[in-house]
């Protein structure tokens, strides 16, 4: 068995960026991928009519929404203990990239370019459904903290 090497992702056509390339690859379904990336432009597009640069909204709010902590069960003779320990540069975008749309797709009424634009708008300004999420596993962590000695 050989090592698994990561695939490089190539950055986005219109922003030239490897994080909008990796969202729009998050937010494809059923390997549609032209459908996700309309809906990541036009997202996006919505965010510059609001007057700000959709980039830095975008880079903004994932860096809002990115955990530092969060739990993990760790079985000690017989217990389950939920063991705080820090996220990794990669989960913390794949964690709020996933809260990001799972917020944005939980809202009722909206095509998802709008309601995509107001969960990035709200998590630039530190409110909304995925930032609720982040708080919460910080909370659990720290509720935890207790159990730190039972890190790997």
């Amino acid at each position: 068995m050989g090592k698994i090497t990561k695939r490089e992702i190539q950055p986005d056509a219109i922003y030239n960026s490897v994080e909008v390339a990796k969202f729009i690859n998050h937010i494809m379904e059923r390997g549609k991928k032209s459908i996700a990336r309309k809906i990541v432009y036009d997202c996006f597009e919505i965010i510059e009519k609001k007057k700000k640069d959709p980039l830095e909204t975008f880079q903004t709010a994932m860096e809002n929404v990115s955990p530092t902590m969060e739990v993990k069960s760790k079985r000690v003779g017989g217990a389950t203990y939920q063991v705080p320990v820090p996220v990794s540069k990669d989960r913390r975008f794949s964690l709020a990239t996933r809260w990001i749309i799972s917020a944005s797709k939980a809202k009722k009424g909206k095509p998802m370019k709008e309601k995509l634009a107001d969960e990035l708008l709200n998590a630039t300004a530190n409110t909304g459904a995925a930032i609720k999420k982040k708080e919460d596993v910080h909370r659990m962590a720290e509720a935890n903290k207790a159990f730190a000695h039972f890190a790997w």
